[in-house]
């Protein structure tokens, strides 16, 4: 799920239905089958509960290809989720599905009601406009640590903008739109700046001549660094 104040793939299945990618199986972790999770969900206490049932992405060659994975308890240990499967007694069966990527059935008309957070699957396709005029389509979403990051499909190439209300101001699902406020440079070049002009000859030289010209005056300081007295 995307957030604008904090890569989710989609499979299409039918007309009003598709897949979310929700985990990751990274590895194995002690004797009796259990696997660490990489979590690609906001919503775990929904999304991995006993009894959920996964579709896996694995290799073609895996022994796990075409086969669902069911969940018999999730546990964290030291903040890391650790999720055990039926059918994974031991180590051996656990190591067979490390990066296996799970996949839920996901119903397109459900909404969060999670304020400013939505489904990648509502954002994508969405008409990007910055005041007032379209300028682009969001055409896919970037879940990172720090932040999302949201891919702007525009006539000049593609725009990365990150998704925090700062930039991305509103979002109407109903109306098909994101509307954005984005800081100069982000869409378009900036202007090189302008260089200014070398002095001409006698110009140069009647400044290099006021610079090398000790200052005087009571207020005259040196800026130049003190040299050691010469010797007698």
């Amino acid at each position: 799920m995307a957030s604008a104040y904090a890569l989710t793939w989609l499979i299409p299945i039918s007309k009003n239905e598709t897949q979310l990618r929700v985990g990751r199986l990274t590895k194995a972790h002690g004797l009796k089958g259990a696997i660490k999770l990489e979590l690609f969900t906001d919503d775990p206490e929904r999304r991995f509960v006993p009894g959920s049932v996964f579709t896996l992405q694995v290799p073609t060659t895996s022994p796990w290809h075409g086969k669902t994975l069911e969940l018999a308890e999730l546990r964290w240990y030291n903040g890391h989720p650790v999720g055990f499967f039926v059918g994974v007694p031991d180590r051996t069966a656990a190591e067979s599905l490390a990066k296996a990527i799970l996949w839920i059935d996901h119903d397109l008309d459900e909404k969060t009601d999670e304020e400013d957070a939505w489904f990648d699957h509502q954002l994508v396709g969405l008409a990007v406009m910055r005041d007032g005029v379209r300028i682009g389509t969001m055409t896919q979403i970037d879940h990172l640590a720090a932040q999302d990051l949201l891919h702007v499909e525009t006539e000049t190439g593609e725009v990365l903008v990150p998704f925090v209300k700062a930039i991305v101001s509103a979002v109407d699902i109903d109306a098909g739109t994101l509307t954005v406020t984005p800081p100069p440079g982000l869409f378009e070049e900036l202007p090189a700046t302008a260089e200014e002009p070398e002095p001409a000859p006698e110009a140069a030289a009647t400044t290099s001549e006021s610079a090398e010209a000790p200052a005087s005056g009571p207020d005259a300081v040196d800026d130049r660094p003190a040299a050691a007295p010469a010797s007698a």
